[in-house]
């Protein structure tokens, strides 16, 4: 496990990058073999653009086919490195499916991951069996039965607290399944669509697709409300046939403390995952 640093080393910066990205067509952010990924095109990037090998750290690994518009990544690049137009030269190399939206320098402590305060991820449904109309295909999932809203705010209402999650996350050797869900509301908008706003500390693997395919269960009428609060006292992984694509998902924001916390917190959250709690 790499050990987790604040600040760069002697003749580097730190820049903090807010990316966005379609990941339709990406298996996710972290570099696989054989596998195109988000984390392995912006590196390349990078170290063309600065001519050093470049790593990146990501404030949320989105998996497979999860979109992001508000991810933040930090890397460290030579203090030399001319910063004009980085972003513009960056988006030249880049495919149109990944931007970079700000380039800034860090001056204080700042971790992408170790800092961050909370997550914010939005899930898109479109149910009864509607048309996705062509140009929200990629970002909206679709559902065949008309879904009660009332019913899947009562629903999500029950998972909101700190909690043992293992039965809405996929198990990763050495990491914990206890999360503190801060926020989970479903609204339905002008066209119809039903938007969940999911906000929390952290979320496990697959987490977020887990807890919207359980609340639909209640909202279509398939387990009442008490189903919820059984799973999760259980623990037992919910069946992989309820979770819902990734394609609705996309990580919208990620919040930080103010520039005197930053060392504060970051020391906190690498408490944690030293101590198996993140």
């Amino acid at each position: 496990m790499t050990e987790p640093t604040l600040y760069p080393e002697s003749g580097f910066l730190r820049l903090r990058i807010d990316l966005a990205y379609d990941g339709t067509n990406f298996s996710g952010w972290a570099v696989q073999p054989d596998r195109r990924t988000v984390q392995e095109e912006v590196e390349k990037a990078l170290t063309i653009a600065t001519q050093s090998k470049i790593e990146t750290i990501v404030a949320g690994r989105t998996d497979a086919g999860v979109h992001a518009t508000g991810q933040v990544i930090h890397v460290d690049v030579p203090e030399s490195l001319n910063l004009d137009d980085l972003s513009y030269k960056l988006n030249r190399m880049l495919d149109t499916d990944v931007r970079v939206m700000k380039v800034a320098v860090v001056n204080g402590p700042f971790s992408a991951r170790f800092s961050a305060l909370r997550r914010h991820y939005t899930y898109k449904i479109l149910d009864g069996n509607q048309t996705i109309p062509p140009l929200d295909r990629l970002d909206v999932a679709g559902w065949y039965r008309v879904l009660d809203v009332d019913l899947m705010n009562q629903a999500s209402a029950l998972m909101l607290g700190s909690h043992d999650f293992a039965a809405y996350c996929k198990f990763r050797e050495g990491s914990t399944t206890i999360r503190n869900l801060q926020r989970f509301h479903w609204t339905r908008d002008s066209a119809g669509l039903l938007i969940g706003d999911v906000v929390a500390d952290s979320f496990c693997y697959s987490m977020v697709r887990n807890l919207v395919g359980a609340v639909v269960c209640v909202a279509d009428g398939r387990f009442g409300p008490e189903w919820i609060e059984q799973t999760l006292a259980n623990k037992v992984r919910i069946s992989d046939s309820l979770v819902f694509p990734a394609c609705g998902l996309s990580l919208r924001q990620v919040d930080y403390p103010t520039d005197d916390q930053l060392l504060e917190h970051a020391k906190v959250t690498i408490g944690k995952r030293d101590n198996g709690a993140h």
